[in-house]
């Protein structure tokens, strides 16, 4: 994930999931970024999410069984919403250490503006990595019917800096946020995990208002890409494959519930084969889709308890 790689000369690939800093950002554009068309060759056209996630969810006055018109309400149910979907990294981060090392205010401290990230031992980025899971992600939420916001896709010189990954979702309002990426961690370590917002009160940095209902995304996100993906929460790492963490910036700032998912640790060999598997990049998709889908829509409802 993004591991606090801080770039030195040495550009030393780690993992996001030790005392890394958050994906985010520079200034903030005037109108966040949006997906690109298309996802890659690789990605499946857009899917939906659970059968009873879409049932329940269908708002009165849904077309009924004999209607001849366009896809029934009850098949969008994330019409309406908007979701930030951050990659984390950038693949062009390398080329630019001097700029990404530079050091960017989260509230509570200062943080590297990006970093590079890890990859697998076969030489697969994390910055590719989250790409690919974000643009099938992507994909997955438009045709639930959401509005789809990218903080990066690969078309920057470097980051953006993780307060500006921020910024972009809170200048969207957007519904709900997340940042994508892949762990470094220990290489006899594997498993995935969730990481949700501590409350954080500092500078420019005030997370009252989204610490809760991020914790409950973060729950969905998590049994629901444990679900999809049969992967095991991490062994290394976290509690029950959830981290709550008052270190990143991309959390420390937003303004929207946010989590970040480090989908599994590149540095095992398991995880890394798993993950460099486009099958199973688009289950992990899938099952991030369904969280959101549980998350935004059913206002309220309570995520199954840790555990």
């Amino acid at each position: 994930m993004l591991a606090a790689l801080g770039l030195t000369t040495a550009l030393a690939l780690t993992g996001c999931g030790g005392s890394s800093a958050a994906a985010g950002a520079a200034p903030a554009p005037t109108t966040p970024s949006s997906a690109s068309p298309s996802a890659s060759p690789s990605s499946t056209a857009a899917g939906s999410a659970s059968p009873s996630a879409a049932a329940t969810s269908a708002p009165p006055g849904s077309a009924g069984p004999g209607s001849a018109g366009p896809s029934s309400t009850a098949d969008k149910p994330l019409a309406g919403r908007t979701i930030a979907l951050d990659p984390g990294h950038n693949p062009n981060n390398v080329n630019h250490p001097t700029e990404i090392n530079q050091q960017v205010d989260v509230g509570n401290g200062h943080k590297e503006c990006d970093t590079t990230g890890t990859s697998t031992d076969a030489g697969y980025t994390e910055a590719d990595f989250t790409l690919d899971v974000s643009h099938r992600l992507r994909d997955l939420l438009q045709g639930l019917g959401a509005t789809v916001i990218l903080t990066q896709d690969g078309d920057r010189p470097y980051g953006p800096c993780i307060t500006e990954r921020a910024a972009i979702g809170n200048d969207a309002h957007a519904d709900a946020a997340i940042s994508v990426h892949g762990d470094g961690g220990p290489a006899s370590g594997s498993g995935f995990h969730v990481i949700v917002p501590a409350k954080v009160v500092a500078g420019q940095a005030d997370t009252t208002a989204i610490t809760e209902p991020s914790h409950q995304l973060g729950l969905l996100v998590r049994d629901d890409f444990q679900r999809a993906t049969g992967e095991q929460f991490a062994d290394y790492i976290a509690d029950q494959g959830l981290d709550t963490r008052d270190d990143l910036g991309g959390l420390n700032l937003s303004k929207v519930p946010k989590v970040f998912i480090e989908c599994g640790n590149m540095r095992n060999a398991g995880d890394a084969e798993r993950m460099t598997d486009p099958q199973w990049r688009q289950k992990a998709a899938q099952g991030i889709a369904d969280g959101f889908t549980a998350f935004l829509s059913h206002a309220g409802a309570t995520p199954s308890p840790t555990g």
